[in-house]
């Protein structure tokens, strides 16, 4: 197979169960279910970092945590100087042109990590905002262009509308569906396509800032969900392990229950970013279809990491719940390459699509990634010694949250107080009930605990002590190694 191009659509805050093709009862994403009957849907993907700046290096990287060093959300850390081999660096020296349009969240936000070019949006800013940046136009392109529109001013900011970027608030959007973010970032990559090089593979990445928050979808995706009947988010009986970090009704709450309205908006706005985004990729590759690229192009739809979205209690990300960790991930892989509209149940990572695109593209996969090509499943040949479960874990509210996984069972470890977490996926997909005292699981969940206790045995931190894990200690970063290898101080 002659060199594909390549598209890689990253989605920011896009929960894993949130495709109507994964039964979804609410949400309606028609061209993303089209997408996977053209290609492979892994429905066990996985973010084992789940925050935007530590999933997006392992997706850069090929990396696991252990490798990157990322175990918690951290800006301000030099991207090349640390992760000096990247996807895009990579595909540019097997021969392709390399373009990223949207959100890249580097620091600093222009590196390019190998990209030819790159068009920026990553969203509101909050560490270049509060370093006082002179000029927006140094860290972000959509902005620049906004306050270029007719009818805008030189103040204008895609915030006007006084939401906060980590808050369940929710509106529509105040201008004109044109001029939204998402739209905005679909607009110049239908633009590039006829600016790329014709001689040359290409590798887009197109990664939209939302679904994250805030949460302002255009008008009329707001409507079809505000007005839905409201549903009771799910509660396990688990929540008090969170109890001393709850802040009921704070807009920003990682723990704390929203009254019902509050809550009812907040999905409304977020399933409403989800269809806009589903129009918006399909518009892209309509416009990739009347080039005569289509057959000739890997497409992957991924997200970074999902959103608790009200579950247990719980918004935003970090955590190893299913609705924090789970991702969408799907591939159309060019026609004929393999079968078509197949469903893969074995877990994976956000790290495997580096080596997956490089085996794609017939290049070689350096040595610094420990991630594994999803290629032979694409072919419907399933690796026979395909990984057995995962290891995931984040720094959040002071302590870390580890768990590890295969996408049925699941063991999760709060290292504060050392509470533990075991949950059957398979017979409850919520997460309801935790198992980790029934005596009638005792074996299981020792030995969903060992495999924890061996990701962990000889780390800094010191999690495990004569074979245990140990709670209380300090959550030190790996990243501390990451930054001396690079000879960078701090």
């Amino acid at each position: 197979m002659a060199q594909p191009n390549i598209v890689l659509v990253c989605v920011d805050q896009w929960r894993g169960d949130a495709l109507s093709a994964a039964g979804h009862p609410v949400v309606r994403t028609p061209y993303l279910d089209q997408l996977a009957g053209e290609g492979t849907r892994f429905s066990r993907g996985y973010s084992a970092t789940p925050t935007c700046v530590p999933a997006r290096v392992a997706l850069m990287t090929g990396q696991s945590q252990e490798a990157h060093g990322r175990v918690g959300y951290t800006d301000g850390i030099p991207f090349d100087r640390t992760h000096p081999v990247s996807l895009p660096r990579e595909l540019g020296r097997a021969g392709y042109q390399t373009q990223a349009i949207g959100k890249m969240h580097v620091w600093p936000e222009r590196s390019r990590i190998g990209f030819d070019e790159i068009l920026l949006h990553d969203g509101y800013l909050h560490f270049a905002r509060r370093r006082n940046v002179r000029d927006l136009r140094e860290v972000d392109d959509y902005l620049p262009w906004l306050r270029r529109q007719p009818g805008a001013t030189a103040d204008e900011d895609y915030t006007d509308n006084g939401l906060n970027c980590n808050s369940v608030v929710a509106r529509p959007w105040d201008k004109p569906e044109s001029l939204h973010p998402t739209t905005w970032v679909a607009t110049e990559a239908v633009n590039w396509l006829y600016r790329r090089d014709p001689t040359r593979p290409f590798f887009l990445y197109l990664s939209f800032h939302r679904p994250h928050s805030p949460l302002d979808p255009p008008q009329w995706a707001f409507d079809q969900y505000v007005g839905g009947p409201p549903a009771d988010p799910p509660v396990g009986d688990w929540t008090g392990d969170w109890a001393a970090f709850r802040r009921d009704g704070a807009h920003d709450a990682l723990v704390g229950r929203q009254s019902d309205d509050v809550h009812h908006r907040a999905k409304a706005g977020y399933y409403g970013h989800m269809s806009h985004i589903d129009q918006q990729v399909n518009r892209f590759l309509e416009a990739l279809a009347e080039q005569g690229l289509r057959d000739d192009t890997v497409v992957v739809f991924v997200s970074d990491h999902g959103d608790m979205m009200g579950d247990h209690d719980m918004y935003r990300k970090g955590y190893g719940y299913e609705g924090s960790a789970h991702v969408p991930l799907i591939v159309s892989a060019p026609a004929g390459f393999g079968p078509r509209g197949t469903v893969v149940d074995d877990v994976v990572e956000l790290r495997d699509l580096m080596p997956t695109l490089l085996d794609l593209a017939g290049a070689p996969v350096p040595g610094s990634v420990d991630g594994r090509s999803l290629v032979p499943f694409l072919r419907g040949q399933a690796p026979p010694d395909w990984r057995t479960s995962l290891h995931g874990e984040h720094t959040i509210l002071g302590q870390s949250c580890q768990w590890v996984t295969d996408g049925r069972r699941k063991f999760v470890w709060l290292s504060g107080e050392g509470q533990e977490q075991y949950f059957d996926l398979v017979e409850d997909p919520q997460e309801l009930r935790n198992l980790a005292r029934d005596p009638e699981r005792a074996e299981e969940v020792g030995h969903w605990r060992q495999l924890l206790v061996d990701a962990l045995a000889g780390r800094e931190e010191g999690y495990v002590e004569d074979g245990r894990l140990v709670a209380g200690r300090p959550t030190v970063s790996l990243l501390a190694h990451a930054r001396q290898a690079a000879g960078i101080e701090g």
